[in-house]
């Protein structure tokens, strides 16, 4: 369906008659029995051992309702790890959470920053919020000029999904105005060496931190994740949620992820994802492939010719990757990969060349 747009300068007001399908398309839904996974950007396909005995212990308590003394330790962690006061941390059910929250901050104009994760902008538009998408060009390189004054909500990725770009801390600090929220989806920030860029640790009575644990510590199916804000303005989000929204088992789990110990764990994974991501790029780029910007998450965005048909290709011959038209502001001719180590990343390869040739017969020698 052809969006119905309002032009305001170079962004646009998107009416409800857009198509929410594509919205809300994930990776997930490209993912089968069967399949090597490129699509999802979850690392591994269950937690550590050591996590896994830790959710498990808490078991034994699912009898009792999600205690007020657990939530305040796991808050107490966050709050540690990033410098802050516990009641500036809340507990989500998976960093999405946070932004099905969003509209309750009630905004006169969102202005939401593309290529993104667009789960922000279903759930602004689903409550009648009106939108301005700002489109940022190839590489993708934060332009604060392009946000609109008038916006008093802004939602910004870093990394930005899925373009992998990692915007500058003052970047993204710049966006900062007189009664406006800027919400910061860190959701990839803990697979960037030293958390680079991040503005976790600041205390501001106007920006909000969204942070997922589902990525690096494979917990997609138990959904955990943080806020990080202002106490009054997590007031604000928090309004009209229902009672006891966070389980026992996600508590445990945020709180151990939390702790030193895990915090030294995904510090080296970090690292270990960096120097697979580059080794991923060259191998990638051998087969004439263009990595899109610089990429700095656990995912590359890839320019490539006939990628409709080069995906469908991978998928029958047993590998999913994550189609790109479903991102607002992506021209046609993207898809996306997970960053994966070497041996998984053989089969891509082996697969792509063969998509490739039969996608674009003139490559073949």
């Amino acid at each position: 369906m052809t969006a119905a747009t309002t032009l305001i300068g170079n962004e646009r007001i998107l009416s409800a008659v857009d198509s929410m399908a594509l919205l809300r398309h994930h990776g997930d839904v490209e993912v089968g029995d069967g399949l090597m996974d490129f699509a999802v950007n979850v690392q591994g396909l269950a937690p550590p051992d050591w996590l896994t005995a830790r959710i498990a212990a808490a078991l034994t308590s699912l009898g009792s309702y999600p205690s007020a003394a657990a939530d305040l330790n796991a808050r107490e962690a966050i709050a540690r790890r990033h410098r802050r006061s516990p009641d500036e941390v809340l507990l989500l059910s998976g960093g999405a959470e946070g932004f099905a929250m969003l509209p309750r901050l009630r905004p006169r104009l969102a202005a939401v920053v593309h290529p993104s994760f667009t789960e922000p902008e279903v759930s602004l538009r689903e409550a009648s919020v009106p939108i301005v998408q700002v489109m940022l060009a190839p590489p993708y390189t934060l332009d604060t000029a392009s946000v609109p004054e008038e916006a008093d909500l802004v939602v910004i990725g870093n990394p930005t999904n899925p373009t992998s770009v990692l915007h500058e801390r003052s970047a993204i600090l710049a966006l900062r105005r007189p009664g406006r929220v800027l919400v910061v989806d860190e959701a990839f920030a803990d697979a960037v060496p030293g958390e680079r860029e991040s503005v976790a640790g600041d205390t501001f009575d106007d920006i909000v931190v969204l942070r997922s644990l589902t990525k690096t510590w494979a917990l997609a199916g138990l959904r955990c994740g943080y806020a990080l804000g202002h106490p009054d303005v997590l007031a604000a989000l928090t309004r009209g949620r229902a009672h006891w929204p966070v389980g026992t088992l996600q508590i445990e789990a945020i709180a151990a992820c939390s702790e030193p110990r895990a915090l030294e764990i995904a510090a080296a994974k970090a690292e270990a994802i960096g120097a697979d991501r580059r080794s991923m790029a060259a191998r990638l780029e051998s087969l004439g492939i263009e990595i899109c910007g610089k990429p700095q998450a656990p995912f590359l965005l890839l320019k490539i010719p006939a990628a409709e048909q080069v995906r469908s290709r991978l998928r029958a011959d047993g590998v999913a990757v994550r189609r790109c038209d479903t991102f607002p502001g992506l021209a046609p001719g993207h898809l996306r990969v997970a960053v994966r180590a070497p041996d998984q990343v053989d089969l891509l390869i082996e697969g792509l060349q063969r998509a490739l040739n039969r996608a674009l017969p003139r490559r073949r020698m």
